[in-house]
């Protein structure tokens, strides 16, 4: 995307030298340019798609597996309706093989259907495939179970994830365009349900944008930064950056590493904004300005100024939050919605 500056790269990395600290302190995206050039997938993928469906194949369990499916008339791109009120695609569960089968034969298609598997954990259906093709999270002592991605020339559109992410293009060729987490309103975010993969996604068709139609999407442009990985590429996408990625050839795979930085007894802010949503939005002005200043104080300013003038044994839920403290904030909450 030619009107997007070009994404930061680091060239010559190994998984066994994952630069993860780095990555989190500069907090911005980054191509890490061949860093799984070894991994086996990609080299089975380097001779040809055939191959690397066969690779994949010699892991897989048997377990049924999900994916979407498109007929021609949607050029790749899970989407909506005309009026988003539901999917283009359908959700299908069948074996691997099927999918892979049905993506072969279509190969040579200038416009073939839609086949994609998204978001797979690869320990339950590929074992032993992790191993093999691996970033080693391990030895920075993070737990970022790997999710697998397979399909034809699919587009996912333009989407936020909480977790920070290192995208792995092992087959075929992927184009990342990414936004900073303020551009958001100048994405157009669609409905919050349904959607294609979970999140919320833009509304713009990045491949023929209606400029008419969503003019502050030329502000996201002047935004965006933009990479063409090849396979044995990886992508560092930071926490909350949104991110578009469009597959360029027949057949693709990226394997995918989501973590968080907040321990796992705090759960997805998601559960905060519906809650704000139907709490506070549509209250008159005066009260949710109000409301914006309690929220400034207690959440989004500094983590201990709320509590700073109590004794400790004073400040409960304004202190730090700690597993113990998290249940006990759940069970309020639990208790209240109920009523």
């Amino acid at each position: 995307m030619d009107q997007v500056a070009a994404m930061r790269v680091l060239e010559g990395g190994r998984p066994d030298a994952l630069p993860l600290a780095e990555l989190l302190e500069t907090g911005q995206p980054v191509v890490l340019r061949g860093m799984l050039r070894d991994w086996g997938l990609v080299q089975a993928g380097l001779h040809g798609p055939r191959e690397a469906m066969d690779y994949l194949r010699g892991y897989y369990n048997g377990r049924p597996v999900q994916y979407s499916y498109g007929s021609p008339e949607i050029a790749g791109r899970p989407f909506y309706n005309d009026d988003f009120t539901e999917l283009n695609c359908e959700v299908r569960s069948g074996g691997l093989g099927e999918v892979l089968d049905g993506i072969a034969a279509h190969l040579d298609d200038a416009h073939p259907p839609t086949y994609y598997v998204a978001s797979l954990p690869v320990h339950g259906c590929l074992p032993g495939f992790g191993e093999a093709n691996d970033l080693d999270f391990a030895a920075h002592g993070v737990e970022a179970p790997p999710s697998i991605w397979i399909g034809n020339r699919v587009t996912a559109s333009c989407h936020y994830d909480a977790p920070n992410n290192i995208a792995c293009c092992a087959v075929g060729r992927r184009q990342f365009t990414v936004f900073p987490p303020e551009q958001i309103a100048s994405l157009y975010p669609g409905p919050l349900e349904p959607t294609p993969g979970g999140q919320a996604v833009s509304v713009v068709d990045f491949a023929a944008p209606d400029f008419e139609r969503y003019p502050r999407f030329r502000q996201a442009l002047a935004a965006g930064q933009s990479a063409v990985l090849e396979p044995g590429d990886a992508v560092f996408i930071p926490s909350m950056w949104w991110h578009h990625v469009q597959g360029l050839d027949a057949f693709n795979v990226l394997v995918n590493y989501w973590w968080s930085s907040s321990p796992a007894y705090i759960p997805t802010p998601m559960h905060a904004l519906y809650h704000a949503l139907w709490t506070i939005r549509d209250r008159p002005e005066r009260e949710k300005q109000a409301w914006r200043e309690v929220f400034e104080y207690y959440v989004f300013g500094p983590s201990e100024r709320a509590s700073e003038h109590l004794p400790t044994a004073a400040r409960n839920v304004l202190g730090p939050v700690d597993e113990t403290l998290a249940r006990q904030i759940r069970a309020m909450l639990i208790g209240k919605l109920n009523r």
